[in-house]
């Protein structure tokens, strides 16, 4: 018998000789966590033969793309599960998704908590049974003949072209240039269930193990449009582990506990009344000394840095944002237009003075541009810089307003910068820094930059002008010695941006601040300056929000410090418990001396006892807590009683303003 051929492969950037027809599961029979492999940089399964001269690189479970691959797999082990359980039920799509997994399943009752149960049951079963994903290429005919009882698998057929418009997470099962299907193959080499997919899997369900979990069920729209059924999501969890699982799943109970719904009602801080309608939050007192103080600290620094305030109303005529290009590229996030303003004759009917349309303002910058065009400018001027806490109003889908993170109405601490071509570059890094170090003072310090380009089916200007200001902006960017992740197609139409991307106490990423280049809005609005030549010429414009908005950094701050904001920031920040009524007096001439300082306190004179009082207060997270009894008294002092519960017992009167004063003038986290 003739020896096999040997053939020259790279692995893992190292060149070596193998047999011809040699496989990922020859190259890796020894890695027992490389559950699939990249092939000239794509993935795909190890069972599939190496091609001569490849680049063949391992991946393993615990890579990312080793977690998405097993995610997958998860997901196809839990439709299988659910046919098994409930053998009509119609299969949708099932992506990996951050995290985790999700199918969605065409039944006849949304699947309640038992179900999950019993159909995570089943899914420990099929992992145990050590089943393989076998894949095989098929042609449409063939594939909808397999496929004739799975409508929405039919349907994925006809958009195989175009998957990634046809929907979120369709591109797992087409658009691979071939139709595949995967078997699920039993140890006796029997197909037990199969599925449309493009691949890969991990070698085997056994892989799975115990390191995965379903969380919950929601409906969903097929393929995402409200014209479509609705049909049951069952949404899950998948590691390498047991314990990455339960590591996860101690992240996502934090998470619960810090949720910034939870804490603003039991903190008194915000709600979100059903009168006013979705997505529009009312801020109570305590919520509004944290929002005031934010926004005093915002303008004190953008006044030191330069920025001149403006204010411009809530409503415009249309044409304004015919002018933006707002009403060509931005219509569905903007509320419907009011009509006002029409005059008709009473006995006719017929109109005498036509009306207008206006718009609930979605932007600040068409109404700055006009501040901006209000009168000449001279190069001398620039750069200007004008700044505006502004209230917009966006049209998010029900679906999506979520807390103070995704709202309807919202305050943006909007700036736009003009400037020369020349300053661009400065003003642009001077910017950015500035950003940086105003996160930075509100406890944000893990950053990450994200770079969005221009999106080919959206946007406005010329290729030229758009290439040109993305080389600048990643310029800036890699400057500033932080991370830079590519972005493509994210940018808004006008132009590319940098987003400041934050990780909060618990690791996870925030989008924060954007800083956005824009060429186009002042070609659209004909904006100009008069140069040190005496020609005219255009402004270059910076898009600036830095907080965002103020109700979604809000939300974060209040996630990220789990309500034990810092002394600053605090809605109170001392609470002074008498240990018997005999001391209110005392303790109401230390509050008052704090009161003088500028600190917010307050004497705790309720009838409650003494140890009930202490878990109000800790509760309310007030980052000082004085307590003062008969040694206290004799010794004109007080006790510091902090969140950790740990004290610091008869420090002098004055030492102890002192040290509350400092705190909160520094800043300081206690």
């Amino acid at each position: 018998m003739a020896e096999p051929k040997e053939m020259t492969i790279t692995v893992d950037d190292q060149t070596t000789q193998v047999a011809e027809g040699t496989t990922g599961n020859d190259l890796f029979a020894e890695e027992k966590t490389t559950v699939v492999m990249k092939v000239d940089g794509v993935l795909q399964d190890l069972f599939r033969v190496i091609p001569a001269g490849a680049s063949v690189e391992r991946v393993d479970i615990t890579d990312q793309e080793g977690l998405e691959v097993l995610r997958h797999s998860t997901a196809h082990v839990l439709a299988q599960a659910v046919q098994e359980l409930h053998p009509g039920a119609k299969l949708g799509i099932g992506p990996f998704i951050e995290d985790g997994f999700y199918y969605d399943f065409d039944v006849d009752e949304p699947f309640t908590p038992e179900d999950l149960k019993d159909i995570q049951k089943r899914m420990m079963r099929i992992v145990k049974a050590g089943q393989t994903f076998d894949r095989r290429a098929v042609d449409e005919t063939q594939a909808r003949e397999e496929l004739a009882n799975e409508p929405y698998k039919l349907q994925l057929l006809d958009r195989q072209h175009d998957a990634e418009a046809a929907a979120e997470g369709a591109a797992v099962e087409i658009g691979a240039g071939e139709i595949t299907i995967y078997d699920n193959v039993d140890r006796k080499g029997e197909v037990v269930w199969y599925d449309l997919c493009r691949g890969p899997h991990i070698p085997s369900t056994k892989l799975i193990a115990n390191g995965f979990a379903l969380t919950r069920a929601a409906g969903a729209y097929w393929l995402g449009s409200e014209n479509n059924p609705q049909l049951q999501r069952i949404y899950g969890t998948a590691w390498a582990s047991k314990d990455d699982l339960v590591a996860y799943q101690e992240r996502i109970a934090e998470a619960e506990r810090r949720d910034h719904r939870k804490i603003g009602a039991e903190m008194d801080l915000f709600s979100f009344p059903d009168e006013l309608g979705s997505g529009l939050p009312v801020f109570h007192p305590k919520g509004g000394i944290i929002r005031k103080e934010m926004e005093d600290y915002s303008r004190r620094r953008h006044e030191e840095a330069g920025y001149e305030f403006v204010y411009t109303p809530h409503i415009t005529k249309q044409n304004l944002y015919e002018t933006s290009g707002h009403l060509d590229w931005y219509a569905d996030g903007m509320f419907p237009p009011m009509h006002i303003d029409e005059v008709r004759d009473e006995e006719t009917g017929e109109v005498t003075r036509a009306g207008a349309d206006y718009y609930l303002k979605p932007m600040n910058c068409p109404m700055h541009n006009l501040i901006f065009a209000s009168r000449g400018r001279s190069y001398r001027e620039l750069p200007l810089r004008l700044f505006e806490f502004g209230s917009v109003y966006r049209y998010e889908k029900s679906g999506v307003v979520h807390g103070l993170t995704r709202v309807r109405g919202m305050t943006q601490d909007d700036a736009h910068i003009y400037c020369t071509e020349d300053q661009m570059k400065d003003e642009l890094t001077t910017t950015l820094n500035f950003v940086l170090d105003l996160l930075k003072d509100f406890g944000l310090d893990d950053f990450y930059l994200e770079l969005s380009t221009r999106d080919p089916e959206k946007y406005v200007g010329s290729e030229e002008v758009w290439d040109n200001a993305t080389q600048v902006l990643a310029e800036v960017a890699e400057a500033s010695g932080l991370e830079l992740v590519d972005d493509p197609g994210g940018a808004a139409f006008y132009g590319p941006k940098i987003s400041v991307q934050a990780r909060d106490a618990l690791g996870r990423t925030w989008q924060m601040s954007t800083i956005q280049l824009d060429f186009n809005l002042p070609e659209r609005f004909d904006l100009e300056y008069q140069a040190a030549d005496g020609t005219r010429q255009r402004p270059v414009m910076i898009h600036r929000a830095l907080f965002g908005s103020i109700e979604r950094f809000m939300g974060v701050i209040t996630e990220h410090y789990a309500g034990a904001f810092p002394a600053w920031l605090a809605p109170e920040q001392v609470i002074a418990i008498p240990v018997a009524e005999a001391f209110n007096d005392y303790l109401y001439d230390i509050v008052d001396k704090l009161k003088a300082r500028g600190i917010r306190a307050r004497v705790d004179d309720s009838t409650d006892r003494f140890p009930k009082k202490i878990r109000t207060a800790a509760k309310h997270k007030a980052p000082f807590v004085l307590i003062a009894g008969g040694e206290d008294t004799e010794a004109n002092a007080v006790s510091f009683r902090f969140r950790d519960g740990s004290q610091d017992n008869g420090v002098p009167v004055d030492e102890a303003i002192e040290r509350i004063v400092t705190a909160v003038e520094q800043r300081q986290q206690v």
